[in-house]
């Protein structure tokens, strides 16, 4: 499967239009239309606003299998899902403070266990 038709897999399974991937991600539509009929893939400098847009890890989007392929290895079970990505993500665009009382928050809800 080429990158293209994963992120239309994708994109299909979250109800996001390719509209809405457009302005999410900053690509014009046009640009994501040649992906579909010409079979094209994103250059690479586009792949890390598609994989958070998409909540996918750049391993899981560019990866040779399909998406969902082989869970059972230990590539699959190393690399991130989509929540985790998104978390983490979310926790790099934190400023100092807002990681502090995000991290306190986790250490009283794993002391809650």
């Amino acid at each position: 499967m080429i990158i293209s038709e994963k992120i239309f897999l994708l994109l299909e399974k979250m109800g996001m239009s390719q509209k809405e991937f457009s302005e999410r991600t900053g690509i014009s539509q046009s640009t994501i239309s040649d992906w579909k009929q010409k079979k094209t893939n994103p250059s690479a400098n586009k792949i890390m606003k598609i994989c958070q847009v998409l909540h996918v890890t750049p391993y899981e989007l560019l990866a040779e299998e399909g998406l969902g392929q082989h869970e059972d290895s230990a590539e699959s079970r190393m690399a991130m899902n989509q929540e985790e990505a998104f978390l983490l993500e979310s926790y790099r665009d934190f400023a100092p403070r807002q990681k502090e009382r995000l991290m306190g928050y986790l250490t009283a809800l794993r002391e809650l266990q």
